[in-house]
């Protein structure tokens, strides 16, 4: 077993391939003193806006707070969402060169109603969940490819806006070369993702996944053996408030292991899955078990679910909570 800290001075500069579907959270701000006169809702008072990083956007800046170095492939349209998006991207670090434009689709954006003390009123998504064909698909296969070939680790983040298909997944396992593949899946199709390291299904994607509820130790670990056995992968089920649960077939004999929640307070779980497979990915790649990277992947998990919205941990901050 690998000391969480020796793991965390290993990765820095450390390369992670992040491809999937980029998102732009875009947050409208405001106070609550009145309810609408025209309906049952309230009027929220502009205050301010901000624009943070979403979908596999969020897990590459979750790679550079960690200090390693994030290749981000995704697909944008040719519009104000895209140029935003770029320009939160070079303000935290991570090149823009990568994503795919296409511009017969927007840029996945979410605008979220908030109020000043973090509740959310209305959320209003831009997006287009159709799968990338044609030329685009090409050019995506190839982005990916490329960075999948460079990479020490790659994590697929598949939020369902058509950019993780099946073509990617293939290329991307190929071009790896044996080398980690996270995939933090969304569709229900198990199979899709054969050929990857690690899956990362939250318990209710496990579920739509299984056909199966899991409420005990039991449920979660029939679930991840059948998710094994669907795609060969290991599984790292995670669960909300009960922590995570692993099924580690990487070694010579294979490993069930509940991982217990380290969250001291819950403000919000977004983003968190982004956290998890990026932290996981990063100690993969400098050489660490999966068991170990679980591990440091909860406890990085766990200080960001005590902030609002997609969040980072830094390297040193996690080292400190450690």
């Amino acid at each position: 077993m690998n000391a969480p800290g020796s793991i965390l001075d290993q990765l820095s500069g450390t390369a992670v391939a992040v491809i999937g579907d980029v998102m732009l959270d875009h947050f409208l701000i405001g106070r609550v003193d009145r309810i609408s006169p025209e309906a049952p809702v309230p009027v929220v008072r502009f205050e301010r806006e901000e624009f943070r990083l979403g979908g596999a956007a969020n897990v590459a800046a979750n790679v550079r707070a960690l200090d390693g170095e994030p290749l981000l492939v995704g697909c944008v349209g040719l519009d104000d969402a895209a140029d935003r998006l770029r320009a939160v991207l070079r303000d935290r670090g991570i090149g823009d060169t990568s994503l795919v434009v296409d511009d017969t689709r927007p840029t996945t954006r979410k605008v979220r109603v908030v109020t000043n003390r973090n509740q959310q009123v209305a959320r209003v998504d831009y997006e287009d969940e159709t799968e990338l064909a044609g030329a685009m698909a090409r050019a995506m296969h190839a982005a990916a490819s490329h960075v999948a070939a460079t990479a020490r680790a790659v994590v697929l983040s598949d939020y369902r806006k058509g950019v993780v298909t099946p073509g990617v997944i293939a290329a991307v396992v190929a071009a790896a070369g044996g080398r980690p593949v996270i995939v933090d899946p969304k569709v229900p199709d198990a199979a899709r993702y054969t050929g990857a390291t690690v899956l990362t299904p939250n318990h209710h994607e496990a579920e739509l996944m299984t056909g199966t509820r899991i409420q005990t130790a039991d449920d979660a670990r029939a679930a991840a053996r059948a998710l094994h056995a669907a795609t060969q992968a290991n599984i790292l089920i995670t669960w909300g408030e009960r922590g995570m649960w692993l099924f580690d077939a990487s070694g010579p004999s294979a490993i069930d292991l509940h991982i217990p929640a380290t969250a001291r307070e819950v403000a919000d779980v977004t983003g968190a899955g982004d956290t998890v497979v990026a932290t996981l990915a990063l100690a993969l790649a400098v050489g660490a078990s999966l068991g170990d990277a679980a591990r440091l992947a909860n406890d990085a998990a766990g200080i960001v679910v005590g902030r609002f919205g997609a969040a980072t941990v830094g390297r040193d901050e996690l080292r400190r909570a450690l």
